[in-house]
């Protein structure tokens, strides 16, 4: 029986073929430039026959990117089949991702003379990417602008991540921390100069029972991880992605008159944590299953917002508010309580 092309000519198991054709291909690239190198060239310094290069990939271009594109395809294919929260199913792109042929690619881009075929070949696996999201997201109920400018944002931040590290020293450093890095990025937006110099609104809340508070505002509020770190003397502190951040600074009789509307004069705490959401009575019951004192069943406002307010874990005092739009003609949405 006749080896195979791989056995014979490189001795290296046939498993080994498309990391011999990337190695080949990237030696080559950086000897005599992308546009000088032919498929031939590369079966020829692989040692394999220009049909099993074939077997691999569809064209030159594809080459470097056949790890990277795996990912991809499990990271559509979950968001396809399963339910689990689409940044989950995005950070795991990066998980164990190594150094490869792609990542020295972008590193060497214009030594190799790839820069503009590396380009072309990223929109194709961002466009990719952005439809498996922008899918995942209508699933879940946003509407189609609001799907597609989300899901090009992730992707986005996907390939970006990518980008960074590999100019970065990929062998330096993880592509996870970039990749986080720049889904917060996405998600939030990107900050504007003429709006201010603060990029960013974060509250600190001191958690007794961390455990608990943690599982409470991630996994029961929504609200993802975004980091997480631990310090000595068993220090932990987990920051939490809740969306668009502002700052809301009311004098007392503000505070009365919000007081008297959404818990019939109960006094608020001095400072208390405001959460937009889609669904103020569903989100109120989940919050008050999951252990939460409800201090004020929803309530639609005079400005036309359905509020509520409960005592969270770690004892902070949330509203839960719900922006309902012009007054319907009917008028049959209720009024105040």
């Amino acid at each position: 029986m006749a080896p195979s092309d791989s056995a014979s000519r490189t001795g290296r198991p046939r498993a080994s073929s498309r990391e011999t054709l990337a190695e080949a291909a990237c030696e080559l690239f950086l000897e005599r430039g992308y546009a000088e190198t032919s498929v031939s060239d590369i079966t020829n310094r692989a040692g394999v026959s220009r049909s099993s290069f074939f077997n691999y990939f569809a064209s030159k271009g594809d080459i470097l990117w056949a790890a990277f594109d795996e990912r991809i395809d499990a990271a559509a294919s979950a968001l396809t089949v399963g339910d689990e929260p689409v940044r989950a199913v995005i950070e795991a792109i990066a998980g164990g991702f190594a150094p490869d042929s792609l990542a020295l690619a972008v590193a060497n881009a214009d030594a190799m003379g790839i820069a503009d075929e590396l380009v072309r070949e990223r929109a194709i696996r961002q466009a990719r990417l952005a439809r498996a999201i922008a899918e995942w997201l209508t699933r879940s109920g946003a509407d189609r602008l609001t799907a597609e400018v989300q899901a090009a944002a992730l992707a986005g931040a996907v390939l970006a991540a990518v980008w960074e590290w590999a100019d970065a020293g990929p062998g330096r450093t993880q592509l996870a921390a970039f990749l986080m890095q720049a889904l917060n990025v996405a998600s939030r937006g990107a900050p504007v100069a003429s709006r201010g110099e603060v990029r960013q609104l974060r509250v600190v809340a001191r958690a007794e029972d961390f455990e608990d508070a943690l599982a409470f505002y991630r996994d029961v509020v929504g609200m993802p991880q975004a980091e997480a770190y631990e310090g000595e003397g068993g220090a932990r502190v987990a920051i939490l992605d809740a969306g668009r951040a502002t700052l809301e600074l009311s004098n007392p009789a503000q505070v009365e008159l919000i007081d008297r509307v959404e818990t019939d004069g109960r006094h608020s705490d001095r400072i208390r944590i405001a959460l937009e959401v889609d669904d103020t009575a569903a989100v109120q019951e989940r919050l008050a299953d999951a252990g939460a004192e409800v201090e004020a069943s929803a309530r639609v406002t005079p400005w036309r917002s359905l509020n509520a307010r409960v005592r969270g874990k770690a004892g902070l005092q949330l509203t839960l508010f719900q922006e309902l739009g012009p007054e319907p003609q009917s008028g049959d949405e209720g009024s105040l309580a």
